[in-house]
């Protein structure tokens, strides 16, 4: 991958595709021990389906991705804290020691944080919470790892090469380590979209009803279905599903029913619905649909679902907005509502916090994280204060 093209991935979304190649100069180096200034012990999430009549009490953690080999980056993964009542988050420091942490995913016990290192050659490393230890990196067999997913057994990490076009799986032991590479597969064919050079591989998740893990790959325009084998940590192709050519899918997101997943595609700025059979694996994607956003250039990056199924929200670069969708149909259906500014400059990356009342929005450009009430009736956004400086944002994870 070319200098030029790494900064387009990084910053506007790497929409040409990928040349062989780059090693990025070393910062703060992989897996070396943690430097914290917050050493008190994260609270576990709170366990079962989120629910807005129940928020809870005291400050939450907050972990934040960056990329540290930038002008203006980060130290690491930072560490804060939000008040579920208002929203306000508030600082505590940073778990150094770990390059470019570009996204975030928690183990389901709570216990360990994985991280991507997206870079060439790519790692994924993990981190113990309870005093903030690292507990050391793998390698993912490819370049830039840009995407990270727990499987549901806790057993398993999921990852997605992006400068490579792969997928990768790790074991995760007792303590929350990682072993060696399990699986990699290369996404080989379809041959590459319109304006794509390679396979770009940008998420790799579970379904919800885990039988499958599905990788959304932008270069091929294609969503892989494949069986892991919880034994072995091996994967199979168990089916695919092609956008139309060009559209550039990123990130997928599963209804809470588990029949129906929301696909944003960050090359022809649109969205779709998927429909989904558990028994196959197979995934049916739905007309292109409207983003909302106005008439300059766009690139959708994330969908975020509320835990009832009722309403969905995509994140827009470019417009720096956040769309607002209500869910119909059981899940069948989306229908745009409205679109509100972020409050940021490239919103890289969207969550709700585990009680579902507040958004979380990373801006990349602008090196901050924005905050919004979840109006639970009717999905509405409010702005929850100013925003949160931190360099680089491009992952904001709620516990």
């Amino acid at each position: 991958m070319s200098e030029g093209q790494w900064s387009r991935r990084r910053f506007v979304g790497a929409l040409t595709g990928a040349a062989a190649g780059l090693t990025v100069a070393g910062c703060d180096g992989d897996g070396a021990p943690a430097g914290d200034s917050a050493s008190s012990k994260a609270p576990a999430p709170t366990s079962g389906s989120p629910s807005q009549s129940t928020p809870p009490s005291g400050p939450r953690p907050l972990y934040l991705g960056t990329y540290t080999s930038t002008d203006g980056g980060g130290k690491g993964i930072g560490l804060a804290t939000y008040d579920p009542a208002t929203g306000r988050i508030t600082g505590t420091g940073t778990i150094t020691g770990v390059a470019d942490p570009s996204y975030l995913a928690v183990h389901p016990d709570g216990g360990t944080l994985y991280t991507v290192n997206e870079r060439d050659p790519g790692t994924v490393t993990a981190v113990r919470l309870s005093d903030r230890k690292v507990l050391g990196s793998r390698s993912t067999g490819g370049a830039a790892p840009c995407h990270l997913s727990v499987h549901p057994s806790g057993r398993r990490l999921l990852s997605a090469n992006y400068g490579s076009g792969s997928v990768a799986v790790h074991p995760i032991d007792a303590s929350g380590s990682l072993g060696e590479r399990s699986a990699l597969v290369t996404h080989s064919a379809p041959p590459p979209g319109p304006g794509q050079r390679g396979p770009h591989a940008h998420q790799f998740l579970t379904s919800p009803d885990g039988g499958h893990v599905l990788a959304v790959d932008l270069g091929t325009d294609t969503v892989y279905t494949y069986r892991l084998d919880e034994s072995s940590g091996t994967l199979t192709e168990a089916a695919r599903a092609s956008t139309r050519p060009g559209a550039g899918p990123r990130h997928l997101t599963f209804h809470p029913g588990g029949r129906y997943a929301y696909l944003a595609h960050e090359v022809d700025n649109t969205v779709a619905v998927c429909a989904y059979d558990p028994g196959s694996g197979r995934l049916r994607i739905g007309a292109p649909q409207s983003t909302g956003t106005g008439p300059g250039t766009n690139y959708p990056a994330q969908i975020a679902v509320t835990a009832n199924g009722a309403f969905a929200y995509l994140a827009n670069r470019g417009d720096n907005s956040l769309t607002r969708y209500a869910i119909e149909a059981d899940g069948a259906r989306l229908r745009l509502l409205d679109t509100v500014p972020v409050g940021g400059d490239f919103p890289r990356q969207i969550a709700l916090s585990p009680d579902g009342t507040l958004l979380f929005a990373a801006n990349q450009k602008s090196g901050t994280v924005t905050v919004f009430h979840v109006d639970e009736d009717s999905g509405e956004l409010r702005p929850a204060g100013e925003p949160y400086t931190s360099p680089v944002a491009v992952c904001a994870l709620p516990l």
